[in-house]
């Protein structure tokens, strides 16, 4: 893939997935990330040994790979003069700094833009948060089930009424990680803006400006309507409701799984759909053979759709629908995604090498690419695993090393 990052480099203080998955992405592009771990301790994620009902790998774990490959971890204790004093020395070599301490935290370790700046004024300083960096919930953490899919309305757009509460989100760092991919959005146009013009932005990105952004569209129409309630009602999952278009909506197929149909315009369809389906002779019954006709008759179009759908299992509509001109999708399971055939032949998945020398880790791949290249990446480091090398590399003289070791300054 092309490196359009290559040449910089991201000091990264920083934990869990949210701002760890921004360093990631921009690691993908080529650039050198330095992920500061604590010398005993590491990434807090890292002690995460349960993931629902799984056991969790330490040395395949998905959770650190995931917004961690590509990186080179050095622990240095941030909460000690000589580990701050080593921090400064390395933003000076740097081009951004990455974050997701709170404010207080940022003070109390002297990392705060004042600390990063005063060390290197032409540093961009990317900080991510739970809620943003201004007002009253500044120094509130958050996770995003709750700043980006509950707070960012999310959950209650899609929850039908009829359920008894709000939907769940969606498996693990649903929203931590579009949230990193809109920080390594934002801090490539800040370094694009400092080319441009030398001046040293600062970068905020929040689990809740992301999840509103996820919604932005039905925002935008709440605030133009603020009296009109229920604007947008989720249907019940298996319901057969249809307004005046047959040709859209989850149709269960013989085996219990599911097929999409977006057909907006259902008119110009007519034959295409129903002749995929195997119901072509419906085409020509009036009551369905104009755009007219469909959309007064749609429930009654709406009932064969899903008869037709539901007398075939889901891997006949797989093979049966791809030539079909109307939009249509399976919905898949995480496990489908694995093997699906676009995914596979658009890179969306790459692997890297394990640290226990077993097989491959497959990884999500982020969703830029440039000039047609699939990423490629080194696998997430172990916890300190390039702090010697890394020092070494800046210059930093073995007595000197050996005596930060000593004192607990690195690891």
């Amino acid at each position: 893939m092309t490196q359009v990052m290559k040449g910089v480099r991201v000091l990264e203080i920083a934990q869990f997935t949210f701002v760890p998955a921004a360093g990631a992405v921009l690691s993908d592009w080529g650039a050198d990330v330095i992920k500061i771990e604590h010398p005993v301790r590491g990434d807090a994620q890292r002690g995460i040994k349960m993931l629902q009902r799984l056991a969790v790998n330490p040395q395949r774990s998905s959770l650190m790979q995931h917004p961690n490959r590509g990186k080179r971890s050095v622990g240095v204790d941030v909460s000690s003069a000589e580990g701050q004093e080593l921090i400064y020395e390395i933003a000076k070599t740097c081009d951004v700094f990455l974050t997701n301490y709170l404010p207080a935290q940022r003070q109390k370790l002297k990392i705060d833009l004042e600390h990063i700046r005063a060390a290197n004024p032409d540093i961009i300083y990317a900080r991510g948060s739970a809620y943003g960096d201004k007002g009253p919930e500044r120094e509130k953490g958050g996770f995003d089930s709750t700043a980006f899919w509950a707070r960012g309305g999310s959950s209650m757009m899609v929850t039908p009424k009829e359920l008894d509460g709000p939907l769940l989100q969606p498996g693990p760092a649903y929203g931590d990680t579009i949230g990193g991919m809109n920080i390594a959005g934002g801090i490539a146009a800040a370094l694009f803006h400092r080319e441009r013009t030398g001046e040293a932005s600062e970068v905020d990105v929040s689990l809740l400006s992301s999840g509103i952004w996820a919604t932005a569209c039905a925002v935008d129409i709440a605030m133009e309507m603020p009296d009109q309630q229920d604007l947008f009602v989720a249907a019940m999952p298996g319901g057969s409701t249809v307004a005046t278009n047959p040709f859209i909506g989850a149709f269960r197929t013989a085996d219990g799984k599911y097929i999409n149909l977006t057909v907006l315009s259902p008119g110009p369809y007519i034959e295409d759909v129903f002749g995929h389906l195997g119901i072509a002779d419906h085409a020509s019954d009036p009551r369905f053979s104009t755009a007219e006709a469909i959309m007064t008759n749609a429930k009654e179009a709406y009932e064969l759709v899903k008869a037709a759908i539901a007398s075939q299992p889901f891997a006949h509509w797989m093979q049966q629908l791809k030539t079909m001109r109307g939009q249509w999708a399976p919905y898949q399971s995480v496990q489908d995604i694995g093997t699906d055939e676009q995914v596979k032949a658009n890179d969306m998945i790459f692997d890297v090498e394990s640290a226990d020398g077993g097989p491959p880790i497959r990884l999500v791949a982020n969703p830029v690419q440039f000039n047609r290249e699939g990423a490629t990446n080194t696998r997430a480091p172990e916890a300190s695993e390039h702090t010697e090398l890394f020092l070494m590399e800046m210059g930093v003289e073995w007595d000197r090393i050996e005596n930060l070791k000593a004192k607990g300054a690195i690891a």
